[in-house]
């Protein structure tokens, strides 16, 4: 499945269901196959969106630091594509869309 996110003030944005599910979860919304995202909700989806990306990049880099501390390999995280990677067009949509007070809209 693909999430194909629409506005009437970005251009179209699709993920994979997995990065869509993911993204969709962290901003509190139901990841399922319809969905909206209103204006109002753009600030607190930014705010949890940019939270969990902080506590991801803590958080693997604490692993690489214990793992270099204890002398062995690096872990790799995620096929080595972040959650930033995934979730900055995401982000971008979100405050277009909260400059123009549009909605987000998925699944129609």
């Amino acid at each position: 499945m693909l999430y194909k996110f629409k506005s009437k003030a970005a251009g179209d944005l699709i993920m994979l269901e997995p990065n869509g599910r993911r993204v969709l979860e962290i901003v509190g919304k139901d990841a399922g196959p319809k969905g909206i995202i209103q204006a109002g909700e753009m600030p607190a989806a930014i705010a949890a969106l940019d939270a969990a990306i902080a506590a991801e990049e803590t958080e693997q880099k604490a692993a690489i630091d214990a793992a270099k501390a204890a002398g062995q390999v690096a872990p790799r995280f995620d096929g080595g594509v972040s959650l930033r990677q995934r979730a900055v067009p995401f982000i971008d949509m979100l405050k277009r869309c909260q400059g123009a007070g549009a909605d987000i809209v998925w699944g129609v």
